[in-house]
Formats: structure tokens, sequence, C-alpha cells
């Protein structure tokens, strides 16, 4: 039964964030039990994967998020986050707050606190405030316009998350 009803919400899931990835004709990652959130973002296609990080079988209490790409402008293939795009981009700081809880943050933007915590189904979801509501974190897209390397010019990031309660899909669009 609990196999049911967690199949029919993964399907209403995906249905909802399909409808993201048709506005922005991007692919969406799948089948990964561990994946919390993805982050896409111009000019390609290329997705950067967060997913729980294990170590001997529970949650890395040093290293909790694991990010890495799916190079889908090229064959697919998953390929690691270099030095630089995890130490000034897209790497994550990762600050224990109680037993199996961590706030999170990207390297590049302090401000956007995420929670790393259990939920009543008892698997770990990243939470954040997204449009004034407490929600499961499911993806980040980033429209970049142009700039250089170490500035790009980002015109608005969109934040999508589901409300825990309801299971609706939550949006924000942020300037940044």
């Amino acid at each position: 039964m609990i196999k049911k009803i967690f199949f029919i919400f993964n399907m209403v899931l995906g249905i909802s964030l399909n409808i993201f990835a048709q506005e922005i004709g991007f692919p969406i990652p799948t089948g990964n039990s561990k994946q919390l959130f993805y982050l896409q973002r111009t000019p390609n296609k290329n997705t950067i994967v967060y997913e729980l990080n294990y170590s001997n079988g529970n949650i890395d209490k040093e290293d909790p998020i694991h990010g890495f790409w799916i190079r889908y402008q090229e064959k697919g293939q998953k390929e690691e986050l270099s030095y630089i795009q995890k130490t000034f981009a897209y790497g994550l700081k990762t600050k224990k707050i109680a037993e199996n809880q961590f706030e999170i943050c990207f390297v590049s933007y302090k401000k956007f606190k995420m929670y790393l915590r259990m939920g009543s189904d008892k698997l770990f979801h990243l939470y954040a405030n997204i449009n004034q509501k407490t929600a499961e974190l499911s993806s980040i897209y980033l429209k970049i316009n142009g700039g250089a390397f170490w500035t790009p010019n980002i015109e608005y990031v969109d934040i999508y998350g589901i409300d825990p309660v309801s299971r609706s899909v939550v949006k924000e669009r942020m300037k940044i």
C-alpha cells in the first residue's frame, strides 16, 4: 500500500515538474532515489543534480549533499563538479544544527538558506522558503544573460518546490 501511494505521489510530482521543464525546454533528471533537487541554467541543458551523500549507510555528517553534472549537451554522462565550480559557484556550504539536521547554502549565494532534515515520511528532504512557504526544494533555474565567467549576469532565478502538506507545486522568481 505504501509503495503504491509513493508511486502515485511520484507520478503527480513528475507531472508537475514536467510543466516546469516544458516551460524552459530542459530535461528532468530521473531515476535517482537519493536526488534532493537539481539546478539548470542557460546557456545549455547540462544539469547539476544534488543528492544525499551516505557514508557507511548513514548521512555523511561532514558532507551530506553531493552535487554532480549530467552533461545532457554531450552524451548524458555523469561528471563531477570541478574544483572551481565547487569552490566558487555551485558548491554547497553545510552547517550541522542538530542531529541529522543541517543548514545549507550555496557558496556563491549565502542569503538563500536551505535545511536538510527528515520529513514526516521518514525520508530526508531539503527545505527552503519558497514564496513565503516552507517547501521541499525540487529545482532551481538560473536565467543568465551574458556577463563573464566570474561575474555572470543573472537575470532571475526560478525556485520550485513542493508544499509538504498539500503536495502542490510552489514557485518563486527571484531577482538577484
